[in-house]
């Protein structure tokens, strides 16, 4: 019996060292991307290719780049962070929370005008009847002071003089997705998306593009969060490659040049 008790607890031992060792593995294995919320489609395509060549696997968090960087700072798990705003990411480059020599810009975008119906009108002006269009409702946006697409879309209206029409007329969400369900759904008339939030979405038209002059350049950097794994920095590199940039191209970002 002493014996049969030695076994077993050999046996238990090393079921236990395997099961540490695998789940170390695995951890290792996979990558933890934190992304503003309007990269979704294009990302998980990215995503898929990169699984299928590498052999490691992507787990994402998509919400608005405000919410993701907070739970950043809070200690949230990620290995890459890819922002819809440089804001955030400086953010986090102050608080020692980024590689700041892994950050790179990974594409652009335009601001559209949607509507869940065509719209007639030409460019966006000082003489656009914005609280006219909206007929009683409200004007969707990202939260205004905290997600990327909402402080654009703040900063284009008051540039093009439009801002004191809407302001008390904004249904502000946590993200730039929300705010596109807002439009899609029929519960507002008009919303204020990226353009390619409107390319993925049939029941919504686009009523007008911002001019790019209205508002900071829209663009989405990424950066390593936690230590270097070969996932991370696989993921990293794939992000950067021409296939990846022709997958965002595809679903409507533009390429914004070198690293930086």
């Amino acid at each position: 019996m002493p014996l049969l008790r030695t076994a077993l607890t050999l046996l238990c031992g090393i079921v236990l060292a395997a099961t540490l060792v695998g789940g170390t593995r695995a951890q290792a294995e996979q990558v933890t991307v934190f992304a503003a919320a309007s990269l979704k489609n294009a990302l998980e395509e990215v995503a898929n290719g990169f699984e299928a060549q590498s052999g490691y696997s992507v787990v994402f968090s998509f919400a608005g780049s405000s919410t993701l960087a907070r739970q950043i700072q809070l200690g949230a798990p990620a290995d890459i962070f890819i922002s819809a705003n440089s804001q955030w990411m400086d953010v986090l480059q102050e608080d020692g929370l980024i590689q700041g020599e892994t950050r790179f810009d990974l594409a652009g975008n335009r601001l559209a005008l949607i509507a869940t119906a065509r719209v007639e009108m030409s460019d966006l002006g000082p003489e656009t009847d914005l609280s006219g269009m909206l007929q009683g409702g409200y004007l969707a946006m990202g939260l205004v002071d905290a997600v990327p697409a909402g402080i654009y879309g703040k900063q284009a209206l008051q540039n093009l003089g439009l801002w004191s029409q809407v302001q008390t007329k904004v249904a502000q969400s946590d993200n730039v997705r929300a705010a596109l369900a807002l439009v899609a759904s029929g519960e507002a008339p008009l919303g204020i998306v990226y353009a390619t939030d409107a390319a993925v979405e049939d029941a919504v038209q686009v009523a007008a593009l911002f001019p790019a002059d209205s508002h900071s350049p829209i663009v989405y950097p990424a950066a390593q969060i936690a230590d270097d794994t070969d996932a991370s920095v696989a993921l990293m590199a794939f992000l950067q490659s021409d296939w990846a940039r022709t997958v965002l191209e595809r679903h409507g970002f533009t390429h914004v040049g070198a690293p930086g």
